[in-house]
């Protein structure tokens, strides 16, 4: 075997920001290469990813796995192995708050629809993620390393739903956000950025102006064409600076196909030929072969050489099955060989009529169905996008609603609800219901500042949810009061439990604490036992910590146990694992 590059097992030496811009480069690259590279930097994002995880850092992991997941999305026979990393990407985005990532985890689980033919999931995936950016704006990520960082990132968002809409045909919409895609990063974008903006732009307008062509729009669509040659004209510039591969000294329009597309279809003719037909397999960003190869059948129809020009459709229908995948581009191909094979001129000739003008009538009445429905899935995302944008706006108001603003903890409202909903379930007997309140905290308010204070319950909340395990629920009661509820823990392993919480808090700095300490009252949910009687007895117990002088748990029906010392009894089902 042979060894590997010396760059590579050194990843873990790299800075955060190396990585994140190799694979950015890596990207850039996986999208103009063969297929054989094009596995090898598979790998290459995949251990990227992997040295990610491993360091840990929230907007590090979200970039590499976005990365992850587009790269497959991009390789063909890859999507299948995106979905989980996708997945992945949207959990891990909502759990640390990354707006805009967690926006382009839907768009890209929206692009991995369209690939499996679901297009109606894919409209809905792409919905939430405008809902999503509209809010963004009135509530910026906060670990993005400043605002220039997180414009590219909401740019790049914004393409990867363009991707989707455009593959879906709403053009319109696709246009929307690709302008908003630009206006993020007029400012401060580089050549590549500049570079891939142009070629979306070029790519939507030369399959718009095929769109229109099918619904009779002539001559809207020959201004589309005129537009996308001119953005190719203007793309040469920055695209000998850019990330993508290319040849130095040759012209970008003998590089990209989807560039000597866009001057052919605004004027077809046997000028063109040349340099299409070596285009035709060339690796592009976009994918863009099914317009090279009806740019250039158009180009060989013009010289009369129709049947050259339907073999080469033939030949790209037969060996792009993952671009037929994309419904808007699959009808326009068929379209343009159903023109050819019957005997049509160029547009905007309209095809000869069958004998009878049965089939004619036929195709005008189906496109007016499907130019219909076009407009229908238009208005059916508008929709979708309002009622995921007023749902979060709910969710939010309710979580509000649920938690105290101060500690960030389920207020004493979120508590009432989840003990009765505990209190009647068999999966969380036995239920230990442990009633907490600060020890010398009055001295903190009295003696320093209340804004001392309510640091010292911002430092014990988060002390207490540290101490405790992932499904154990710690709420703020009122003042200095906190509620505990342990399913599924019996008095002796909860006492040990909150045993480590009251040495956990003794042992704060004391300028975190200013000397506060614990006083835990632990009770076991009775039968039938309601809310309000189950933390009465709690409370009750509390002050017997208190009277017995504080920094300690009072179990009822068990020894009282002080901070650093051993519970005597214990439960060996209830490690310390199961708390750090």
């Amino acid at each position: 075997m042979e060894p590997r590059e010396p760059s590579r097992p050194m990843l873990v030496e790299m800075s955060d920001t190396w990585l994140m811009g190799r694979a950015r480069e890596l990207m850039a690259a996986i999208q103009r290469t063969s297929r054989a590279e094009q596995l090898d930097l598979l790998d290459r994002v995949d251990e990227l990813l992997t040295e990610s995880q491993r360091r840990g850092e929230p907007f590090l992991v979200a970039q590499l796995l976005r990365y992850a997941g587009l790269a497959k999305l991009v390789v063909s026979g890859y999507a299948a192995e995106a979905e989980p990393l996708l997945d992945e990407l949207l959990a891990h985005t909502r759990r640390h708050g990354l707006l805009i990532l967690r926006a382009d985890a839907h768009a890209l689980r929206g692009r991995r629809m369209v690939l499996a033919g679901q297009e109606d999931a894919a409209l809905t995936e792409i919905a939430g993620a405008l809902a999503i950016l509209d809010d963004a704006a009135s509530a910026p990520d906060t670990q993005m390393g400043g605002l220039r960082n997180r414009s590219k990132l909401l740019s790049a968002t914004l393409v990867d739903c363009w991707v989707v809409l455009h593959q879906l045909g709403l053009y319109e919409a696709a246009e929307e956000v690709i302008t908003r895609a630009h206006q993020a990063i007029r400012d401060s974008a580089g050549p590549h950025e500049i570079t891939l903006q142009l070629l979306n732009r070029i790519k939507m307008m030369l399959a718009w102006g095929l769109r229109l062509e099918r619904a009779g729009e002539y001559e809207t669509a020959a201004e589309k064409f005129r537009t996308a040659a001119s953005m190719a004209i203007a793309v040469e510039a920055p695209f000998t600076e850019s990330l993508f591969p290319r040849r130095a000294g040759v012209p970008a329009v003998d590089q990209v196909g989807l560039l000597a597309a866009a001057l052919a279809l605004a004027a077809p003719g046997g000028v063109h030929i040349e340099r299409l037909v070596p285009l035709q397999d060339e690796p592009g960003f976009p994918p863009s072969q099914i317009l090279v190869a009806i740019a250039l059948a158009r180009c060989l129809s013009r010289e009369g050489r129709d049947d050259e020009a339907i073999d080469v459709l033939l030949r790209i229908q037969q060996t792009r099955p993952e671009e037929h995948a994309q419904p808007a581009m699959r009808l326009i191909l068929v379209r343009e060989l159903a023109r050819l094979a019957n005997g049509a001129g160029m547009p905007p000739d309209p095809p000869p009529k069958c004998p009878n003008g049965l089939l004619a009538s036929y195709a005008s009445t189906l496109e007016n169905e499907l130019w219909a429905l076009r407009e229908s899935q238009i208005a059916s995302l508008h929709t979708r996008r309002e009622h995921a944008r007023l749902s979060a706006e709910h969710g939010a108001i309710t979580k509000q609603a649920l938690h105290d603003p101060l500690t960030g903890l389920p207020n004493r409202r979120a508590l009432d609800e989840r003990l009765r909903t505990l209190a009647t379930s068999t999966g969380a007997q036995p239920l230990a219901v442990a009633l907490i309140d600060l020890d010398g905290f009055k001295g903190v308010n009295d003696l320093h500042s209340h804004a001392d204070g309510d640091d010292v319950l911002r430092v014990v909340a988060s002390t207490l949810r540290d101490t405790l395990r992932g499904d154990d629920i710690v709420a703020r009661y009122g003042g200095d009061e906190f509620v505990v509820l342990l399913p599924g823990a019996p008095v002796s392993a909860a006492t040990q439990a909150l045993g480590r919480s009251v040495s956990a808090v003794a042992a704060l700095p004391h300028h975190l604490s200013h000397g506060v300490t614990l006083s835990v009252g632990l009770v076991s949910l009775r039968p039938q036992e309601r809310a309000d009687e189950v933390l009465s007895r709690a409370d009750a117990a509390m002050y017997q910590a208190k009277r017995r002088g504080g920094n300690q748990v009072s179990p009822v029906g068990g020894a009282p146990q002080a901070a650093g010392e051993e519970p005597a009894t214990t439960d060996p089902t209830w490690g310390i694992g199961d708390h750090t």
